[in-house]
């Protein structure tokens, strides 16, 4: 079978249907999912197949999350949007003290298999509310699997694997992926919820980052291998929790060089951990200092000119791979 284009919002929603006309205990509760389809049409036409499986909430993410890890302990399978991640504190007893520790506090007896969809990263002049990226924060916590698709395809893949999932998954999609084309297999897609992949080899530096920046990453390492001369491997991290230590490690040995860059924070992000994993088990393959490439420790202002001024982007990657490759 071929692939097909479609959009980030087109390919999560054919995930989401295949998976429920697989297994009825899946359903889908959020905001604003059925009479707007979603804040990006990733749940459109979703309520007139499968009618009370999908269903609105009231505006209460404490609710719902703790909705979902009833049903998910009763035998359901659900999906629960978050509308939008920035409000994933409300729900943080429900997240950090009853999804993640259950099973491990029943000693095995229950099973909580439930996805949290949580759109995450800057929404362009969205400010400071409503365009953070927090899915650092989860990196820490054990008893859930943290997620972070990069195109269409994973993002399908992902989701299938994480509805299957047992175990809790937190799917942070970037907000600026939905309308992100990319060619789909029409065959079934399955992306494992622990496996990075090498989406693009070379010899001299390894960049890794995730989601949508990953997209931002690919274009600057175009852009150095024609100015430098040089081959970058790229690694898609697609999960941060667990992070895949093996193709991390085995990419630093042979190149000798490591950026990571993502656009969360710099500041305690994914980078950190990367970095130690590192410094721990590939020092001596290390030539030159690791390179982390984040956000500026602050809120997004509502201002374009001062957004820009707080967010990264692909300059500053291709400035962290002069540094290490020319200067």
């Amino acid at each position: 079978m071929g692939r097909v284009l479609k959009t980030f919002s087109e390919a999560t929603l054919e995930a989401m249907e295949e998976e429920m006309n697989r297994d009825p205990s899946v359903f889908v509760y959020g905001e604003d999912i059925v009479k707007q389809g979603g804040m990006w049409g990733q749940f459109k036409g979703l309520h007139d197949k499968f009618g009370d499986r999908v269903r609105d909430t009231p505006i209460s993410e404490t609710a719902l999350v703790g909705a979902g890890v009833g049903a998910a302990l009763a035998g359901g399978r659900p999906i629960i949007d978050l509308h939008y991640a920035d409000f994933i504190g409300i729900t943080m007893d429900e997240v950090l003290n009853q999804m993640a520790k259950a099973h491990y506090m029943f000693g095995g007896q229950g099973t909580v298999p439930l996805v949290l969809r949580a759109p995450d990263g800057v929404f362009p002049h969205g400010a400071a509310q409503h365009s953070q990226s927090l899915e650092t924060w989860f990196v820490s916590i054990p008893g859930i699997k943290v997620v972070v698709p990069s195109t269409p395809e994973n993002g399908k893949g992902l989701l299938k694997a994480a509805i299957r999932s047992n175990n809790p998954v937190i799917f942070f999609e970037n907000k600026k992926l939905f309308g992100v084309k990319g060619l789909v297999s029409e065959s079934e897609v399955i992306t494992p919820l622990d496996k990075a992949e090498v989406v693009h080899e070379g010899k001299d530096l390894t960049i890794v980052s995730y989601g949508y920046f990953l997209g931002e990453v690919l274009k600057t390492v175009e852009q150095a291998e024609k100015e430098y001369g040089i081959t970058i491997e790229v690694i898609d991290l697609r999960s941060i929790n667990p992070i895949d230590e093996e193709t991390i490690i085995d990419s630093v040995k042979k190149t000798g060089k490591l950026i990571i860059a993502h656009e969360a924070i710099k500041t305690g992000g994914v980078g950190s951990e990367v970095s130690a994993i590192v410094s721990e088990k590939a020092f001596n393959y290390i030539k030159k200092p690791i390179i982390r490439v984040g956000a500026k420790f602050s809120p997004v202002p509502f201002s374009p000119q001062l957004e820009k001024g707080v967010t990264t982007n692909g300059g500053e990657v291709l400035l962290a791979i002069k540094k290490l490759l020319v200067e």
